[in-house]
């Protein structure tokens, strides 16, 4: 049984016997808009809940559209010149536009000019949030669960703010899209700090696909309607990294539009958990690195039974990565639950470290082990797991220890696939 897994740009090819016992999860095939441009021409001018982009802008207003980063599918090139396109009347020097980039590093010229395309990088200024300067942010007070507020400075200034992004489900999120281009796209470390803490990310509701009751997105939701006059552009996407919906209007029922369609595409049920779960970080940009790795690890460990083994193909061309606290965080345990003692000890807060907690709760459950062409064995023992130098070899050795009848479940996809156990 030969199975393609999304690993980097090209991919990876496992060859596993037949007469094993194995399940392949994929996402339900949605075909491609047939014409993209004309369906976000569409949504932008048929909105959901919200008047027509041009008129809901006028042309005095000083407009802020806001992008995903490098670390995300999401089809920037698509997204901002065809809102763009709506502002035509609006002056080019009174157009920002904003990289969401949360706490992650700045994207370089050749990556804006590769995710925005050459003119839009040439006519417009480009903003990237700098989450580590509170020179450039504003307070806005305190969230209900006692966090301070603190966004970017000129993106609140703007008289009317646009929100691009990607709908898909989100590891403790629920799902990425909507208010998440506000925080943590273009907040504070201080506020993504309160917003990951451990508490948050320990909470039970706080996993994929849900949203009411998931005290981090109740947070994102509370910090992004602290901004005034937004507008919402997302989209979702099929495995082939193509628009598959356009959901374009008011920030919360555009949002919700767009969580639904996702869910029911991409949330599939399973009727018992595997021994074995063999996944990926859904390719390239989104197995850039180990860290972001950990989302395909979460969506195996939703299937797998406790005591069992998650292996994961990551590409991880950017490393650990090198910025960042999370692999100093991993470097510095003696093991998983060590690690997850330390970050969950009262008053411990650094960057990253809701990832590190994911991760060691993730491996308390199931042996992870790593298939990546960028990363040593020694790095990838470095942060706590184990190194795969081939699928096939380590699943064999697996096999020895679960027998040779093992439940095993292939997620090609990684987390485009949100498999859940149906409740018996």
């Amino acid at each position: 049984m030969r199975i393609k897994l999304a690993y980097g740009k090209t991919g990876l090819e496992i060859d596993l016997p037949d007469a094993l016992n194995v399940t392949v999860i994929e996402p339900q095939f949605a075909p491609s808009v047939p014409d993209p441009r004309a369906a976000l021409q569409h949504a932008l001018r048929a909105p959901i809940q919200a008047p027509p982009l041009r008129e809901w802008v006028k042309t005095t207003d000083r407009v802020g559209v806001v992008f995903s980063d490098i670390t995300r599918p999401t089809p920037n090139q698509l997204l901002v010149p065809s809102v763009l396109d709506e502002l035509a009347h609006v002056p080019p020097k009174n157009i920002t536009l904003f990289n969401a980039l949360g706490t992650h590093r700045s994207n370089t010229d050749a990556e804006l000019r590769g995710m925005l395309g050459d003119a839009p990088v040439d006519r417009y200024r480009i903003v990237q949030n700098d989450a580590f300067d509170p020179r450039t942010q504003v307070c806005l007070g305190k969230s209900s669960r006692g966090h301070a507020i603190w966004l970017n400075r000129a993106f609140v200034e703007c008289d009317a703010k646009i929100l691009t992004g990607l709908i898909e489900p989100h590891l403790f999120a629920g799902f990425s899209g909507g208010g998440k281009a506000i925080m943590p796209g273009m907040a504070g470390q201080q506020t993504v700090l309160g917003n990951h803490d451990a508490g948050m990310i320990a909470h039970l509701r706080a996993v994929w696909g849900v949203t009411e009751g998931n005290p981090i997105w109740e947070e994102i939701r509370e910090v992004a309607r602290k901004v005034e006059q937004t507008f919402l552009v997302n989209v979702a996407l099929n495995k082939e990294k193509q628009i598959v919906g356009v959901f374009a209007g008011a920030l919360d029922a555009a949002h919700a539009a767009g969580c639904a369609f996702v869910k029911e595409k991409a949330m599939i049920p399973v009727p018992h958990p595997f021994d074995i779960v063999i996944t990926t970080n859904s390719g390239y940009p989104l197995d850039l690195n180990l860290y972001q790795a950990v989302k395909g690890m979460s969506a195996a460990a939703l299937i797998v039974r406790a005591g069992g083994a998650i292996i994961i193909a990551a590409d991880c061309w950017d490393g650990i990565p090198e910025h960042g606290l999370y692999g100093q965080l991993l470097r510095q345990a003696a093991s998983p639950r060590a690690l997850l003692e330390t970050i969950c000890a009262p008053g411990f807060l650094k960057q990253d470290q809701w990832q590190a907690q994911l991760q060691a709760q993730i491996q308390l459950k199931a042996d992870v082990y790593v298939r990546s062409d960028n990363l040593t064995p020694e790095q990838i023992r470095a942060a706590l797991l184990k190194p795969s130098a081939r699928i096939e070899e380590t699943l064999s050795e697996l096999l020895t220890r679960y027998g040779q009848d093992a439940r095993i479940c292939v997620l090609p996809e990684g987390p485009q696939t949100i498999p859940y156990v149906r409740a018996q």
